[in-house]
């Protein structure tokens, strides 16, 4: 289908949700298209494609809310659907905060259209994801003879939908991505480490398609002869591809989900002090090519750059309309965009250099965090750093603490972002964090 053939099923599963009880309704539809690609030591392991095509209907009636899925598109088919989804509506508890968005919260129209989307991802020829993935495996594959397994992968996906509801709105966006990565193991008396490395972009002229396969080997061999170290209070620098999972807990404190269900160790917080100086985050939409650039959210409620931290203050929660009206507070939207730190000045290697004696953490092996307090523990590995230089690998070792004092202690923020997330994290340099050890 076509953007404006989505249209007019939407707007006329909307009329027969209309005529058969549902007070409102919205729409959306969505086509999607992956193709993934693995190649493990030369051969080809795994070659798949997958098309989807969905109709997602949330419908409230009678102060009852249900949201309804199918990827039956013919419309005899879809009225049926439809009339069912309303009948078993009709036996759930009453809500009074289900209700779609004010219609003054829509987007409207007028900002230029992001930039997210790569037709020649959508036509690329099977032969070039192969000759791709196969190229990252030949820059490790071989190399060193106590490789043991290399695999190499390849990974796209285009989606195109539109959302419509019953009090005004109506929207489309295009999307793609692709991604290549790589993955080595090798076999030492002390046992298998291993390793990866991976590039993406929304844009194949923007991916970077060489030196995958080589990093992914250096840094599994950089692996090779791991210690633990003494416990103790260590500084950490935290390298700007892992450093989403420390960041991921915050983020959902920030939710209005987690603030409703008393899960949020920032709830209350706002305007208030909940990290070092050094902390400053903006969730931008706007981002020129940006992963998550979008002119609304889910709900189509209008997008616009805001604070979410401003040296250490909390400027903003993540708070969606239902939510928003369960708190008694006005709706931002229930979910991130493009996620942009405020940089420092060093990249990562300039922070490891700047430690006398610390951690430099490369990776997470388990563990969890409460949301409610903010305590957390998480197995790490990564290396030993004494005079600005690595020593040797270190594993089997924990960080715990508590958030809001682990974001306090955030030191520096490096300048390496990495382009192609929508997470645009530096590496970070954190004071003062609980290594357990020997």
């Amino acid at each position: 289908m076509n953007t404006q053939e989505k249209y007019s099923l939407a707007e006329m599963v909307i009329a027969h949700a209309l005529k058969n009880g549902a007070q409102q309704v919205s729409v959306s539809i969505t086509e999607s298209r992956n193709n993934d690609v693995e190649i493990r030591n030369q051969q080809v392991d795994r070659l798949t494609e997958s098309n989807r095509n969905s109709l997602t209907v949330d419908l409230y009636v009678d102060k009852k809310f249900s949201s309804h899925s199918t990827n039956r598109m013919k419309k005899d088919e879809l009225l049926k659907f439809v009339e069912e989804a309303i009948v078993a509506t009709r036996y759930l508890a009453e809500d009074e905060f289900r209700l779609l968005p004010d219609p003054e919260r829509y987007y409207k129209g007028g900002s230029p259209v992001p930039d997210t989307f790569d037709q020649s991802v959508a036509t690329m020829e099977t032969r070039i994801r192969i000759d791709l993935a196969r190229a990252v495996m030949d820059e490790a594959f071989n190399r060193d003879e106590r490789i043991i397994s290399v695999s190499a992968g390849y990974s796209d996906s285009v989606s195109n939908s539109v959302m419509v509801t019953s009090n005004g709105f109506k929207g489309d966006t295009a999307r793609s991505g692709i991604s290549l990565s790589a993955s080595v193991s090798v076999k030492t008396d002390q046992g298998r480490p291993s390793d990866y490395w991976y590039e993406s972009a929304i844009f194949f002229d923007k991916l970077k398609k060489k030196g995958i396969g080589e990093k992914a080997l250096e840094r599994t061999l950089r692996k090779i002869g791991p210690r633990k170290i003494s416990s103790g209070k260590y500084p950490m620098v935290l390298e700007n591809r892992v450093a989403a999972n420390l960041l991921s807990p915050l983020y959902s404190a920030l939710s209005g989900y987690s603030i409703y269900q008393k899960q949020s160790f920032l709830a209350d917080k706002k305007d208030q002090k909940i990290a070092s100086d050094i902390l400053t985050i903006y969730d931008d939409p706007h981002l020129p090519s940006g992963p998550g650039s979008r002119n609304f959210d889910g709900e189509g409620l209008a997008l616009a750059k805001r604070a979410v931290i401003e040296k250490g203050i909390l400027k903003n929660y993540y708070i969606d309309t239902y939510y928003g009206r369960k708190l008694g507070m006005e709706p931002t939207s229930g979910s991130s965009t493009n996620v942009v730190f405020t940089l420092g000045s060093k990249d990562m290697e300039s922070l490891v250099k700047s430690m006398k004696k610390g951690i430099f953490v490369t990776g997470f092996n388990g563990g969890n965090c409460n949301g409610s307090t903010g305590d957390f523990s998480y197995g790490i590995e990564g290396y030993l750093v004494e005079n600005g230089s690595i020593v040797h690998p270190v594993n089997e070792m924990n960080i715990s603490g508590n958030m809001k004092q682990f974001w306090m202690n955030l030191a520096e923020a490096g300048n390496d972002i990495i382009e192609g997330s929508s997470f645009r994290v530096p590496s970070l340099m954190i004071d003062q964090v609980d290594f357990s050890g020997i």
